[in-house]
Parts: structure tokens; sequence; C-alpha cells
């Protein structure tokens, strides 16, 4: 039990556990990195630890405060009770009379992009007012504990406008409170924020870490664990829910798109195809991109070295093999510009099939 379970990013553990057992407590944590690297796994664990009743610089898993931060370990009851709770079409002010809060110990809050409602959400969840003003609030609180503790996972997602609010609280912070927002990069934050926070960017796992991982957690077979380990580009999080079927039917959707892409094709079949992958929610369009640069790239690198090329999608091989002859670096350079305009537009709510056959004539092959 304690810190010993987290695997990767040693030097962001052991300057978290300096921190501890100084008692210098940060105010505000920054933590960066892909999805599912495992920032919430480790600030979820600094809050057990700020607060444990037995250890100055870890936490025993035993005590009352570590059980009942362990709680949060899996969002997911949490947040559908508290969508419930709103009812099924809740208005904005009720959105904002009863923010989206997710905790199962008095101290320690998590915020999560808030998608409003149980069924139909809102296409892109965002972290909102509300959930800012009652932050504001209670960081000034006494804790019932030792400290208390806000983890803000998809701190992207706040507007710029709703993030001065926050500011106020970083700018006066309290003594008996930390901060730790969660995204993807530094400059998806508002400069100010960045600032004051101390930044740590989390490095992806090696694939044998994430392969030994996925063989103490799952049930996997080695071949199967090899593979998930592959395709989650270092990310435990992200292989532990990989489905490896969907995954490979979906990749080859993608790669058909791309080949209508290289030969100009415009057809019924290619209108079916983009149809089929914009029916996705937001988290799921997310991880299509991901997918799409991953087989761009692999594209990329057999077109340069076709035998000694090591590939993001190695199941996959024989099908990139028979496509990257037609492939030159010009074409992926403009692909993957034109997907990197799609992925832009999407926060605007385009709609997303006219999105993805605008990159499949943009990105033709001339």
């Amino acid at each position: 039990m304690g810190f010993a379970e987290f695997v990767g990013n040693e030097r962001i553990v052991a300057a978290l556990r300096r921190m501890l057992a100084s008692g210098r407590m940060p105010h505000a944590l920054l933590f960066t990195g892909p999805r599912g690297v495992g920032k919430y796994l480790l600030a979820r664990m600094f809050a057990q630890a700020a607060n444990c009743e037995q250890l100055p610089d870890d936490f025993c898993g035993e005590c009352t405060h570590c059980r009942s931060i362990a709680g949060l370990a899996d969002l997911g009851p949490l947040l559908e009770a508290a969508l419930a709770e709103r009812g099924d079409a809740p208005d904005a002010a009720t959105v904002e009379r009863m923010p989206l809060i997710l905790q199962t110990h008095p101290d320690v809050w998590v915020l999560v992009p808030d998608p409003v409602r149980r069924h139909n959400p809102v296409a892109w969840p965002a972290i909102r007012m509300g959930q800012l003003r009652a932050v504001q609030r209670a960081a000034y609180f006494r804790p019932l504990a030792r400290r208390r503790v806000f983890i803000i996972d998809g701190a992207e997602t706040m507007r710029w406008d709703y993030a001065n609010i926050f500011l106020k609280v970083l700018e006066e912070p309290p003594d008996t409170a930390t901060l730790i927002l969660l995204a993807p990069t530094p400059d998806t934050l508002l400069p100010t924020i960045q600032s004051r926070c101390l930044k740590f960017h989390f490095a992806p796992l090696t694939v044998e870490q994430v392969e030994q991982l996925l063989k103490q957690k799952t049930g996997l077979k080695p071949a199967e664990r090899r593979l998930a380990a592959q395709l989650a580009a270092g990310s435990p999080g992200v292989a532990m829910t990989l489905d490896l079927e969907e995954s490979a039917r979906v990749r080859r959707e993608l790669l058909q798109l791309i080949e209508a892409a290289l030969e100009g094709r415009a057809g019924p079949d290619t209108f079916a195809l983009t149809e089929q992958l914009s029916r996705r929610q937001k988290e799921g369009l997310e991880n299509l991109l991901e997918l799409f640069y991953s087989l761009l790239r692999d594209l990329l690198e057999l077109s340069c070295d076709p035998n000694g090329a090591s590939v993001r999608n190695p199941d996959l091989r024989a099908e990139l093999e028979r496509v990257a002859p037609r492939v030159t670096v010009e074409w992926v350079a403009r692909a993957t510009g034109e997907l990197d305009k799609f992925h832009a537009r999407l926060r605007r709510n385009i709609n997303r099939q006219l999105g993805l056959d605008a990159w499949v004539a943009a990105s033709a092959a001339r």
C-alpha cells in the first residue's frame, strides 16, 4: 500500500514525498501529460498521504481518512448519482445551483467536466462557474483532517473568463488547502494560472511497465497484454480499458478513410464511413483522433523505412505496409495539418460528419 504502488514517473513521486515530509505543502500543483498516464491516480494518492493518520510522507491505506478518500478511485458511480440528483433535464440555473462536486471525504473534492445530463450529455463537457465558485468558498474552510485537497480533472475545459474566479484562490491561497489541476499540456490554461502552480509533467510509461501492470490487474493473455501495451502509447489507464477487437475495427475503418483521401474518393461508401465514425460522443472522438494520428505516423515511418520501422499499430502492419508505398512526407504533413484543423473545429461544435468529409476532401492526394 502507499506510493510504492504507483508505477512510473518516480521523480514526481519523490518530489511529492519530500514536500509531505517537510510539511511545506504547495498551495497549487499542475499535473500535465497524456490521458491515462496516472495524473488523477497520483493526485488522489497525494490527498490520502496529506491526510493519513499514520505516515508523514506516505499513506497507510488503512486509517479512516485513507479508506474514505480511496472511495474516489472509481468516479463513475459518484458521477451518475450526482447527475441523477439534478433530474433528467436540469436548466442552467439548476446546473449552477447544484455544482458537480464528487467526494467521499469532506476534505477532498474532485471536479470533472460537467456533462449536464445523464442522458444525452452535452457534446463538450466543461468545468463550470458553479463548480469554481464552490471551490472558492470551500478552500478557506478549516479541514476536518489535516488538509483540504481539490482535484480539478480536465482543467483545460475551464472557460478563461471563468478561470479568473479560480485565480483569486491562487492569488490568496489558504494555508490548509492544496489545489491540483490536471490537464494534457500547460498551454491549455491561462498563463496567470500556470505561473501560480508548481508544475509536473508526466512522461509515458514504457511498454514493459504497462505490460507488467496489465499482468497484475487484468486477465489478458500474454499476446493481448503486449498488444494493448503497444497501442496505449505509455498510458496504463488507456491500456486497462482498451477493447482490442473494437480498437482493431475502428482503426481499419480509419485506414479505409485514409485510403479514400489518398485516392480522392468521396462516394457513398466514404460518406457511410464518416457517418458511422462521427456518431461517437466527445470522449470517443478524442480517442478516435489519437488513433488517426497514430496511423498517419505509422504510414510515414513505413514509407521512409519499410523494413526497419517500428509501428504503433503492430496488429495492422500488413495493411499499413500495403498502403504505405502511396504515402509521401508531403501528404502526411498536409493530412496531419487538416486533422489538426478538424480537432480545433470540434470545440466550436461543427457537424462532425461534415468535418470528416472535409478532411477527406482537403487531404486528397494531388
